[in-house]
This record gives C-alpha cells, sequence and structure tokens, in this order.
C-alpha cells in the first residue's frame, strides 16, 4: 500500500506501541495522522506535534473507544477533516493485574472494562470507518497479544479479549473482503512507560531483564519493533486475515 497522501487514525496513539505506529505512518508519507487518546491528552498532543514534524499533519483528538457514540464522533471528524480514511491501527487497550486462580476477583465490572477496551473498541471503529476505508481499498490492524494465543498475561479476561481480538481479526477479513485488508500483531512483553508505572522502574527493569532471558532472542521488544510488525501489514497489499507473533520467540519454546 502506497502511504502517500493518505489518513490514519491510530487510538490509543500518544504513547508507547501507539505513538511509535503513528510516527512511522508520518515516516511513510501519510497526509495525517489522527492520534486517538482517552486519558492522556497531553501525551498525544505532543505525539501530533512530533508527527507534524515528519511532514504530516498531526491531530490529537479524544475518544473513549469504548464507547460506540464516541468512536463514531472519531471517525466522522477525521473524514470531515480530511476528505478520507485509509488507515485504521486498533492499539487502545487495558487490562488489570490478577492472578489466575483468583476467580473471584474478576468481577463483571473488570470483564466489562477490558472488553469494552480491547474488544468492542476496535469492533466499533472497525465498524464506523468500513464504510470509507472500503472506499479507500484501506486496512486495518489490530494490535492484540501473545496472552490471545495461550494461557498467560496480566488476568484471564484481558487473555480472553486479545483471544477474541484476534478471532475478528479473522473475521473482519472475510466481511470486508475484497476492499479492506484486516490483520493483527500479536506482541509479547514490550518495554513501555506504562509497564515501568505499574510495577516501578526497579522492579520492571528487573522483571525485563528475566523475560528477556527466556526468549531465544535474549531480548523484549520495543513499541519500535511492534510498530514495524504492524507498519508491514499496512504496507503488505496481498495479506488478510493473519497474525503475527512479535515476542522475541518466546512462545515457540515456553
Amino acid at each position: 500500500m502506497d502511504l502517500e497522501g493518505t489518513v490514519a487514525i491510530v487510538t490509543g496513539g500518544g504513547t508507547g506501541i501507539g505513538r511509535a505506529v503513528a510516527l512511522d505512518l508520518a515516516r511513510a508519507g501519510t497526509k495525517a495522522v489522527v492520534v486517538n487518546y482517552s486519558k492522556s491528552r497531553e501525551d498525544a498532543e505532543r505525539t501530533a506535534t512530533e508527527v507534524g514534524k515528519l511532514g504530516s499533519v498531526g491531530v490529537a483528538l479524544g475518544a473513549d473507544v469504548a464507547s460506540e457514540e464516541s468512536v463514531r464522533a472519531l471517525v466522522a471528524e477525521t473524514v470531515e477533516r480530511f476528505g478520507r480514511l485509509d488507515v485504521l491501527v486498533n492499539n487502545a487497550g487495558t487490562t488489570r493485574f490478577i492472578p489466575f486462580p483468583d476467580l473471584d476477583a474478576v468481577t463483571d465490572e473488570v470483564w466489562r472494562h477490558i472488553l469494552g477496551v480491547n474488544l468492542m473498541g476496535p469492533w466499533y471503529a472497525s465498524r464506523a470507518a468500513a464504510p470509507h476505508l472500503k472506499k479507500a481499498r484501506g486496512c486495518i490492524v489490530n494490535v492484540a497479544s501473545i496472552a490471545g494465543l495461550r494461557a498467560s498475561g496480566s488476568s484471564l479476561p484481558y487473555g480472553v479479549s486479545k483471544a477474541a481480538l484476534t478471532q475478528l481479526t479473522r473475521a473482519l477479513a472475510v466481511a470486508l473482503a475484497p476492499e479492506v485488508r484486516v490483520n493483527a500483531v500479536n506482541p509479547g512483553q514490550v518495554s513501555t512507560r506504562w509497564f515501568r508505572q505499574a510495577f516501578g522502574d526497579d522492579a520492571a527493569e528487573g522483571l525485563e531483564t528475566a523475560m528477556a532471558e527466556r526468549t531465544p532472542l535474549k531480548a523484549i521488544a520495543t513499541p519500535e519493533q511492534v510498530a514495524q510488525a504492524v507498519m508491514g501489514f499496512v504496507r503488505s497489499d496481498i495479506v488478510t486475515g493473519q497474525h503475527l507473533v512479535v515476542d522475541g520467540g518466546i512462545s515457540v519454546t515456553y
């Protein structure tokens, strides 16, 4: 896919993987990148400014992806401003840290929150964007997780949400063909600010080192490396309905 003159939305685009993807889209020649945020407005605006410095128009737009009304407004404003939509990257995600055996801690509210952002968010965004993506013969890339492929991760509902997102990717690839390609990237552990904030800098560094040692490549992914995989799907005109694991090889050994 030639990205020159195209328009993209990256949900959760202000930090981490979303930020890296937004910057790569700008470098690739997009006309505009919409950096969506829910709470991290300052981060999104900072990323949008960086997008602008790379030659694309960067715009930070707030929307709660768990709200269909909010997502439809996000897509509508994007198309109203720029006249088209070519690329949708469903990156926004959330979790709760709950040990798998602690079933009582997995309340209905936890399920609703995690599924709302991680599954319904991509569904709402994809459905709202579909008519515009079909017109542009564009693409969708969903950011899932290896937690959706094996019984691992921060919590049971998180893994289930990412497994469902991986299957939604396949289903949408069929539903939106032949005009729109839909693929997913399934990262393992990623070195992000969010991870350091969740565990503290010292603990996070130790965890990252231990996780890296378990991988064949002796490394865990950076946001920029995950963005490489996302951009690969954006550019691959003949690939749809697929998922790509980005985890340093740990999933083939454990």
